[in-house]
């Protein structure tokens, strides 16, 4: 197997008193694309937060690309290498699409304004919004949106790419454009963890499916294992809301 992007170990995090990740052991390998499923409150999207130190962990390790990410001092650098994208898209509204694609390029990469609107334009195009560059984000659609996130992100060209529930805040009509550039991402080799309520993706696109519950990694397996020979009760009982839906 390729080597590992992502080692954590006995990882811990409580907001007060509620205890949300209760030691979690979790990979992620080069060129994998793994996705997190499981009901609201598992603790899918702190793992990924923890992942982009959005968030600081109570206890145990995260090793990213061989570093411990836990004592990096410059927070900036790390996440232009590690790419996220939210529910909801976090576009600047006061400033074009473009432009939303450049900023970070030009004060944490330090490229030019040339390189770095040759870069925002490459990866416009790639999620096919290169029409849209000029426009603002304000008047542009939901999927439209994620779609010029997702661009923003790839023009940092991270290496890994964490996705917390990129389609949930968007239209059904919305959802497939969306999900139809996550599948070329992971078809070209990116890294991918995406936290998805979407089975239909889950079980199409990833490599590898991890079902948390309440703050652990209950079962994880091929989306062959999970979704049609899941040996917990649990996954059971959570897949089966989307096969009775």
């Amino acid at each position: 197997m390729s080597e590992s992007v992502v080692t954590i170990r006995d990882l811990r995090k409580s907001f007060g008193s509620l205890q949300v990740l209760k030691g979690v052991d979790f990979d992620v390998h080069e060129s994998e694309v793994v996705c997190l499923i499981g009901s609201s409150g598992s603790g899918k999207s702190t793992l990924l937060r923890c992942i982009n130190l959005l968030e600081k962990p109570d206890g145990g390790s995260i090793t990213v690309f061989g570093t411990d990410i836990l004592t990096v001092s410059n927070v900036d650098k790390y996440r232009a290498n590690v790419g996220m994208c939210f529910q909801q898209f976090n576009l600047f509204s006061n400033m074009s699409v473009l432009k939303n694609c450049m900023i970070a390029q030009e004060k944490v990469l330090h490229r030019s304004a040339k390189e770095a609107e040759q870069k925002a334009m490459y990866y416009l195009k790639k999620v096919g919004m290169e029409s849209f560059a000029h426009a603002d984000p304000s008047r542009i659609s939901g999927g439209q949106k994620q779609r010029v996130a997702i661009a923003r992100s790839l023009c940092m060209e991270p290496k890994l790419m964490l996705f917390d529930e990129p389609t949930s805040a968007l239209d059904p009509e919305m959802v497939k454009e969306v999900l139809e550039v996550m599948k070329q991402l992971a078809e070209e080799g990116l890294t991918m963890i995406v936290v998805t309520h979407e089975m239909g993706f889950a079980s199409q696109v990833a490599d590898r499916v991890v079902f948390m519950d309440k703050g652990v990694i209950e079962e994880e397996g091929t989306p062959e294992e999970i979704f049609s020979h899941p040996k917990s009760d649990r996954t059971r009982e959570f897949l089966s809301h989307f096969i009775n839906s």
